[in-house]
């Protein structure tokens, strides 16, 4: 059984190789699929591993503090997004030329995603289209040259990344670790540019939307109550610790700053007396 969201239980399978080696394998796939203009990015856990490959001082961290805990494996399956208007080629690629298996179970929501397996069960890849609908939406657009997919390589924005982990309402340590991780190897601006997290894209997405905006703050708080914690454990340094910190702050302080649209302001009136996220539904293998 495995969930559309980052949930408090552990995965029930890992990625069956080495991290190095999965992520070139990543890589490469993507790579392949653009060479024949079809938009693919990376997404999640194994997106921010990419961005922080050259930050030395970043990868370290994950050496100190393990996504699933001390003798687990880094990743658990690769979750890309494409454009929907691509979908007939996203699925001729993966089933005619990289030859994976298409999980027959998910075909009631090949809509908005499809699950492959690895040809040599190595690990098993999630193709979302458009956008993540899980507690929050995170959109992307429906075709190339139209949506946000182009404006990074070979992973969605890293603007895209945070708000990825700031939508999931019960967010679990292996995201919170992600996002120390991310804010500790880039700085927050306001531009699009690969290295720098686009805190005006992620304020002006939470100004529109209370519920994200709601729990997108609750995370952030959480990720420095977490990076307290690591940094009291010995598992950050006070530098890395005041690295991250500071830019977490950054960040809240642009959300805070940005003006709240209409739909927002309407929205917190209810405030939490009425739910303010989408419960996530369970996908069984």
């Amino acid at each position: 059984m495995r969930k559309l969201s980052g949930e408090e239980e552990g995965p029930s399978h890992f990625v069956v190789m080495p991290p190095e080696e999965f992520i070139k394998e990543a890589v490469d796939l993507v790579t392949k699929a653009q060479k024949r203009n079809i938009i693919i990015r990376i997404l999640g856990g194994c997106a921010i591993y990419i961005h922080s490959q050259h930050i030395p001082e970043a990868m370290q961290l994950y050496d100190k503090i393990k996504r699933f805990g001390e003798g687990k494996p880094m990743f658990t399956d690769l979750d890309l997004v494409a454009y929907s208007k691509q979908r007939k080629e996203v699925m001729d690629l993966f089933e005619k030329e990289l030859k994976f298996k298409f999980d027959p179970s998910m075909r009631i929501y090949m809509i908005r995603r499809l699950i492959y397996f690895h040809p040599k069960g190595y690990y098993d890849v999630d193709v979302f289209f458009d956008k993540l609908e899980y507690s929050h939406d995170v959109v992307f657009g429906n075709k190339p040259g139209k949506g946000r997919l182009e404006l990074d390589f070979p992973t969605i924005s890293l603007a895209d990344l945070v708000l990825e982990k700031l939508q999931i309402h019960q967010i679990n340590l292996k995201d919170l670790i992600d996002l120390i991780v991310l804010f500790y190897g880039h700085e927050v601006g306001s531009t699009a540019k690969k290295e720098v997290i686009d805190g005006s894209y992620v304020a002006k997405t939470l100004a529109d939307d209370w519920g994200f905006w709601y729990d997108a703050i609750s995370n952030l708080k959480k990720v420095k109550k977490t990076a307290k914690d690591f940094k009291d454990e010995g598992k950050l340094t006070e530098e890395e610790y005041s690295t991250v910190i500071k830019g977490v702050e950054k960040l809240m302080k642009m959300i805070d700053a940005e003006p709240k649209t209409r739909k927002w302001r309407k929205r917190a009136k209810a405030g939490t007396s009425k739910i303010w996220y989408r419960e996530v539904e369970e996908v069984v293998r």
